[in-house]
């Protein structure tokens, strides 16, 4: 291959980058901090909207200490483990430059993690175990993410402040 082909070749590299460069679905930081929260509060309202209904209608006897065994276990996990990984994504977030593709509210190896999570999630849900105490980990699950979505709009405001 001669020069004017490796030119040739570098033209359509870039030319194709800048075609695909348009369809990138990128947003301010500020955007991407409040559609993490956004994220986080719809997936943990949806889990604890599933623990309510399997332990109130009908109702389950004893259903207020499993309610409440969820809600303990929510506050640890979301202090114990949820509120270090929204840090992270918070810092990791901020420091980018420029607009940040939408999907960059986690890291791509936690994706894989997601579609494990939504995997398990999805066989428990059908699984034979009693609901109740599916109840329980569906709240500490969910009630760890509404808590911890607090976080992201938090940071949402003082970016926002911050900006005014």
């Amino acid at each position: 291959m001669g020069n004017y082909d490796n030119l040739m070749l570098i033209d359509l590299n870039n030319n194709m980058h800048v075609k695909l460069k348009k369809f990138d679905p990128a947003v301010d930081k500020r955007i991407l901090v409040v559609l993490s929260g956004i994220m986080w509060s719809g997936v943990g309202i949806m889990l604890c909207n599933h623990a309510i209904k399997w332990l109130f209608h009908p109702p389950v006897q004893k259903g207020a200490w499993f309610c409440l065994a969820g809600i303990m276990l929510a506050l640890m996990i979301h202090h114990f483990g949820f509120v270090k990984l929204v840090d992270q994504n918070i810092v990791r977030i901020l420091a980018k430059e420029g607009k940040v593709c939408i999907f960059g509210f986690q890291p791509w190896k936690s994706y894989l993690m997601i579609a494990f999570m939504i995997g398990m999630g999805t066989a428990l849900r059908h699984s034979l175990l009693p609901r109740q105490y599916l109840a329980v980990v569906y709240i500490a699950m969910g009630g760890a993410m509404l808590l911890s979505s607090i976080r992201y709009y938090r940071t949402f405001i003082k970016l926002v402040s911050n900006k005014s």
